[in-house]
């Protein structure tokens, strides 16, 4: 059998692409949005983490060490066979929840590293200048942790979207899941492992993709703000 009989055979016959995509956009809106909800959550974590107020403070520092170092799969599993048991929440809900939960841990760790590697003396120096807190922070000390965390925030993303992968434990079809049965089906699994490697690495590569773009488009800002 030639490579295009087992495109046909695989991904042609049957509408196979059509349950490969609906299997992609259930791992998409997975990944958007335990990212988007995992970093807001993860900036108020941020500032949870710098509170003086000590007991709060090891609170949430007792936090991100826990997610940080509990599995993902045991994390999902935990959340839809026990904490969303018999309450009728969506499987995909529960894994936005349980991914969300892990994105905070991760995005907030990164973002309080980046804030203590900034210059300290720089925020007080603007202090001095009249700066309130909040202007020193957000004009001294956020662009600076911006660059510092950007790295580091690109790989947790990828990274996430690559442990949607174990979601198809609690029921649902996704990108994986759909690669299986396509492979169980048709006897070609190792194509279709194939498609799977090329469809994840196409969303790893969009989202440095992204993050490129924005730093080009910041840069042209930057460039017309210096000529203007």
């Amino acid at each position: 059998m030639n490579i295009s009989e087992v495109i046909y055979s695989t991904l042609i016959a049957g509408n196979s692409w059509r349950t490969l995509l609906k299997g992609l956009g259930v791992t998409l809106y997975i990944s958007l949005l335990s990212v988007i909800l995992g970093t807001l959550m993860g900036m108020l974590v941020t500032a949870m983490r710098g509170s003086r107020f000590r007991p709060l403070s090891r609170l949430v520092a007792l936090y991100i060490a826990v997610l940080r170092g509990s599995p993902v799969l045991l994390l999902l599993m935990l959340m839809y066979y026990v904490v969303f048991a018999g309450s009728g929440v969506s499987a995909e809900s529960v894994a936005v929840a349980a991914f969300s939960l892990h994105m905070s841990a991760y995005s907030a760790a990164c973002f309080h590293s980046a804030i203590m590697a900034c210059d300290a003396m720089q925020r007080e120096a603007a202090r001095t200048l009249g700066f309130s807190r909040w202007q020193a922070f957000t004009l001294i000390t956020l662009p600076q942790a911006a660059e510092i965390a950007k790295g580091t925030y690109q790989s947790t993303i990828v990274t996430l979207v690559q442990w949607t992968s174990v979601v198809g434990y609690v029921t649902i079809t996704d990108l994986t899941r759909v690669i299986n049965n396509i492979g169980s089906r048709t006897m070609q699994p190792l194509f279709m492992i194939i498609v799977g490697l090329i469809l994840y690495l196409g969303m790893a590569y969009a989202c440095y993709g992204g993050f490129a773009l924005a730093d080009r488009l910041n840069a042209l800002r930057r460039d017309r703000r210096m000529k203007a």
